[in-house]
């Protein structure tokens, strides 16, 4: 198995990264990839292959340059989780440029070049399976917060990019699904919501996601799931 996780530092993608860990072969290969992998560096394994790629998923030069990382290591690439994401939490008439282009450049661009530039190693794999992060706050239909007209309007993109990158990749065989999560009680939300306590741990959410990563190809196909035990 081979499999990369984004925004593997922190939260959702930390504790994902943890559980995929422990239960790797001596011969898989992991690849995380965060701005921060400071704290996950810190994780003593003699299994699986561990590979750091620190990385700003906003500097596309970079990225770009850092994921040949994986191709030094691997023929193949089984799963994607595209998890990195940035959470901006303020009025609508208040935000700047910069600050859209920033929210969108992480959570829709980055998984788009990420997932183009890997195609040649996700071809190769024998039931290659991306899984793209959304939100509940991308899912149609579901309750809207105020203050989050960006982040949201990035993650419905993401999530319409899934439906159209399945159809797409129908005839080569790989699976592509959009988890729409809801609250996690992780850093990113505890900033931009202060005293909110969401009802799910990472951990919680981790667990959910490595099966998923493993078996909902089996299932599912250009499907946009809602993962929340609240409504909204």
């Amino acid at each position: 198995m081979n499999i990369l996780i984004t925004g593997a530092g922190k939260g959702i993608g930390y504790a994902t990264a943890l559980k995929f860990i422990e239960t790797a072969k001596s011969e898989d290969n992991i690849f995380l990839l965060s701005r921060d992998l400071s704290q996950i560096k810190n994780i003593s394994t003699s299994k699986p292959r561990l590979h750091f790629i620190e990385c700003d998923l906003i500097n596309t030069i970079q990225l770009n340059e850092r994921l040949k990382i994986i191709y030094d290591n691997c023929q193949s690439l089984d799963f994607i989780i595209n998890n990195a994401g940035l959470l901006l939490n303020k009025d609508f008439n208040e935000i700047k440029e910069h600050e859209i282009d920033h929210v969108l450049n992480t959570n829709f661009k980055a998984p788009f070049l990420i997932i183009q530039q890997l195609m040649p190693l996700l071809v190769k794999a024998k039931n290659p399976h991306i899984i793209n992060i959304a939100s509940m706050g991308g899912f149609q239909g579901a309750t809207k917060f105020s203050g989050l007209s960006v982040y949201s309007s990035s993650k419905a993109a993401l999530v319409c990019l899934t439906e159209c990158l399945a159809e797409e990749f129908k005839s080569i065989k790989i699976a592509v699904n959009a988890l729409c999560i809801g609250a996690v009680q992780t850093e990113m939300l505890s900033e931009a919501f202060p005293g909110y306590k969401a009802l799910l741990s990472p951990n919680d959410m981790a667990s959910y996601l490595h099966w998923f990563t493993l078996n909902g190809h089996k299932y599912f196909n250009g499907k946009v799931i809602p993962v929340s035990n609240t409504t909204p």
